[in-house]
């Protein structure tokens, strides 16, 4: 039977999923969203065509693969109809191929304007979301009042919208001394928006099933990155969902045997983007000329993401709360024409030696890098699609990272066309 591969970040999201998941697409029978919300941008280059994917699962440019938005998925209608709208303008069949989880939470305008005066409200001490209504989406939905895909469609839309309107009203006056939001405008929003997604929705859970049965394989793709991980990352700077390959199962709404190999996606450097702890950030020429050869800025937001070497205790952390089974190297590219690239292989941290990363931002602020330098290479290695091709330094850099992750290295990206890519092993077979 093929392999059901779940492909998540290993860093802290902007590792370029959206190329893998789309460059394995064309091979699966359907690839699945399990978390997140369109705070998620996954970027695909085909034939010098971008697309930038926000809530639809990167499968939607192959004409034969289904996509599906899992349960665990939080799901604003309006920006979600607008995605669907600019991909049927560009000639994709979208409709026919979505299928929604009825049970995703809805991120509604009063979402948004929670995150955004919170934010505000913050100053300097911010967390860096994006402020598009994800976080305060995910409580509702821990906290039981959540407006759910299916309740657009229900008599109790009504009644449901104005107990949680009031809650959160009461919030953005009261405490936050920011504008409320209007009963009437959000209630004709979601109704209409309703209307319009209800064709789509579907037991996801059931196909998903289904597909495993008649030997179908699936891509289970993941959004931002295991460092930003509610429960395993540098917390409170992450996202407020679990990010993580296991939550591929709840968030799909499908058992744990579903999965059948994890494919970890690495940059081969490091990237974050907003506030938080980072042990290789490097604010000096060399971050900057990584971040310009690497057009670092954040696909969906715009916003700059700071720059840094490759984190092996990190990577070490996140393989093992994955069960990684091989990874993705990406922007191999972006290395090229350095006289020496270093690694790290560890961390000073409060007078002890540590490889892996600890838990809690405030303890990760106090790590100091310990690196090990390596020779670089001159020679460009933009669209190479062998291995013996790339130049030897080149080589040797990964079978590096190889060796102190203990992880071998599936695929290698060369750049940013879909076919700009190296295949070592295949993750679905």
């Amino acid at each position: 039977m093929p392999r059901n591969v779940v492909v998540i970040g290993t860093q802290w999201g902007d590792e370029g999923k959206g190329k893998i998941v789309d460059w394995l697409a064309e091979q699966v029978h359907g690839v699945v969203r399990f978390q997140g919300g369109h705070n998620a941008g996954h970027t695909l280059v085909v034939n010098g065509k971008k697309t930038v994917l926000r809530l639809i699962p990167s499968g939607m440019l192959h004409p034969h693969t289904t996509c599906y938005l899992g349960n665990g998925v939080v799901v604003s209608p309006t920006d979600l109809l607008k995605e669907i709208s600019e991909l049927e303008a560009a000639g994709i069949e979208v409709r026919p191929r979505l299928k929604i989880a009825h049970a995703c939470p809805v991120v509604a305008p009063y979402h948004v304007a929670i995150d955004r005066a919170r934010e505000a409200k913050r100053g300097d001490a911010k967390i860096g979301t994006t402020g598009r209504g994800i976080g305060p989406t995910y409580e509702d939905k821990v906290a039981r009042r959540a407006i759910r895909l299916h309740d657009l469609c229900e008599p109790s839309l009504e009644a449901k919208l104005r107990e949680v309107l009031d809650y959160h009203n009461f919030m953005l006056a009261k405490y936050l001394d920011a504008p409320t939001v209007d009963f009437a405008e959000t209630f004709d929003l979601l109704l209409k928006a309703g209307a319009e997604i209800s064709p789509m929705l579907a037991d996801v859970s059931h196909a998903l099933t289904e597909a495993r049965r008649h030997g179908k394989p699936l891509l289970f793709e993941g959004a931002q990155g295991t460092l930003l991980d509610v429960d395993n990352g540098t917390y409170p700077f992450v996202t407020s969902s679990n990010c993580v390959s296991g939550a591929a199962g709840p968030g799909a709404g499908v058992g744990a045997r579903m999965i059948d190999y994890v494919l970890g996606i690495t940059k081969a450097y490091t990237t974050r983007v907003g506030a938080g702890p980072f042990p290789t950030e490097l604010t000096d020429d060399i971050g900057a000329g990584l971040a310009k050869r690497g057009n670092e800025f954040g696909s969906v937001t715009g916003r700059p993401r700071r720059c840094g070497w490759l984190d092996i205790p990190a990577l070490k952390r996140s393989f093992e709360i994955n069960g990684v089974d091989g990874m993705a190297i990406m922007k191999l590219d972006v290395l090229s024409g350095m006289e020496e690239i270093k690694i790290c292989t560890g961390y000073e941290f409060r007078g002890e030696w540590i490889d892996r990363l600890p838990y809690g931002s405030a303890a990760v602020a106090d790590c100091k890098p310990v690196y090990e330098t390596l020779p670089g290479w001159k020679e460009s290695v933009f669209g190479i699609r062998r291995f013996e091709q790339l130049p030897m330094n080149a080589q040797s850099y990964l079978k590096r990272i190889e060796a102190l992750t203990g992880t071998p290295i599936a695929l290698v990206s060369t750049g940013f066309e879909r076919d700009d890519t190296i295949l070592m092993q295949h993750p679905l077979n």
